[in-house]
């Protein structure tokens, strides 16, 4: 069901409460290291503010559970909105999110001016999504806009709760990633390609099952490779090994065969006695990695592979990196997949990068602008290829 979005809706002069993901990395003097969760949230922002509504933000950062710990305070947050938004009249920092002054501000907030909440999980009561918290927050405004795309797979109170109490809409940020994760996944251009990595198949279980019944190819890299080559009866050293996820590894496989889906996986590596810069790295020219070795990246004949597949793809979806690419000499991989990627944008692929580890290393070489969408939430991207309703797009009233 389509969700209507903020432009759907007359918020002209109307006090519009909005929830944005302003979990961002601080370093040890409380100073922004990344702004582009804020940078995000303010196409939506200057909509508002240029339908001369009051606007009240909202957000986490952290996890202080239930407690309030100064050094989560959204302080930073409101100085860096002041520095990107020299426009706005006012981006006034409110001394909590619920109580009699918060309240005292929200009503006395002019058309045009910002009031910046404090940290919505200093109270215990935003993650157990208690309903008379929600309230509170609802009582601040007349219209909801959700842009926290990073937390709608939580049934908190500023997600699910708040959104059954007020009008409830789409920000333009939430709608790119409705549009994006959702046609890729139901409606994909074909052929269509998941580029699948990182370190558990346990935590992937359910995006490999959803997507080998909607993809044409499913690549594999990073750690969870080697619990699909075990599964072969291949060697693989001291490489992560799940046990338990070989089953699923099987599983995969075999559906993979009767859907006649190709599911690739490296047919030789980069490898090394620890993980660890320091080590030497090394190329095994076949699947096998010898006894005491770890696999740590994909070799170069596998580059070859997945890089000629990927220039077949209409569709491209990725999430999770191929080895450690942390580490530079343990980066080849993930770095040319993400050029190929980026080559293939260029060439009309709609491309969407979701996970943590994936956005990093597309970020790390300076390829964000050259992508499709790349996706603000790391959890709730997975949950969206897994093809999971979340509770904080759900809670969104429908077209």
């Amino acid at each position: 069901m389509a969700k209507l979005s903020i432009t759907d809706i007359d918020i002209k002069g109307k006090k519009v409460l909005m929830r944005c993901d302003y979990n961002v990395p601080l370093d040890k003097n409380r100073n922004i290291t990344d702004d582009t969760r804020v940078k995000a949230s303010l196409k939506t922002i200057k909509y508002v503010l240029d339908n001369n509504c009051p606007l009240i933000l909202c957000s986490h950062l952290g996890r202080p559970k239930g407690s309030v710990k100064p050094e989560l305070g959204l302080k930073p947050v409101a100085d860096r909105l002041r520095e990107l938004l020299p426009d706005a009249s006012k981006v006034i920092m409110a001394p909590d999110c619920v109580g009699g002054e918060v309240k005292k501000l929200a009503e006395e907030l002019k058309p045009g001016e910002i009031l910046l909440l404090e940290n919505l999980r200093f109270h215990k009561e935003e993650t157990d999504n208690d309903a008379g918290f929600a309230g509170k927050l609802a009582s601040l405004a007349e219209i909801f806009v959700q842009e926290a795309f990073g937390t709608v797979h939580r049934a908190h109170a500023s997600t699910a709760g708040v959104a059954v109490q007020l009008p409830a809409v789409a920000g333009f940020l939430l709608q790119k990633e409705i549009k994006y994760l959702g046609n890729a996944v139901k409606n994909p251009q074909k052929p269509f390609v998941a580029i699948l990595g990182g370190a558990k198949v346990s935590g992937k279980i359910a995006v490999l099952k959803n997507l080998i019944d909607k993809v044409d190819t499913m690549i594999i890299g990073g750690a969870m490779t080697y619990t699909f080559l075990k599964s072969k009866g291949i060697t693989i050293g001291n490489s992560l090994l799940e046990e338990d996820s070989i089953g699923v590894a099987r599983e995969v496989m075999d559906k993979a065969f009767k859907n006649n889906v190709k599911l690739l996986l490296p047919d030789d590596h980069i490898i090394a006695d620890k993980v660890d810069a320091g080590a030497e790295a090394k190329e095994v020219s076949d699947a096998n990695i010898p006894d005491g070795l770890i696999g740590v990246d994909i070799g170069p004949k596998t580059i070859r592979k997945y890089v000629a597949e990927i220039k077949s793809a209409k569709t491209i979806v990725w999430n999770g990196p191929m080895g450690v690419f942390e580490i530079d000499k343990f980066a080849k991989g993930t770095f040319e997949v993400a050029k190929a990627v980026a080559e293939a944008t260029g060439n009309g692929v709609v491309s969407v990068i979701g996970g943590g580890d994936s956005v990093a290393a597309v970020n790390k070489m300076g390829l964000n602008d050259r992508m499709t969408h790349i996706s603000t939430g790391g959890g709730a991207s997975l949950e969206f290829l897994e093809g999971k309703d979340l509770p904080g797009i759900t809670a969104l009233k429908d077209k």
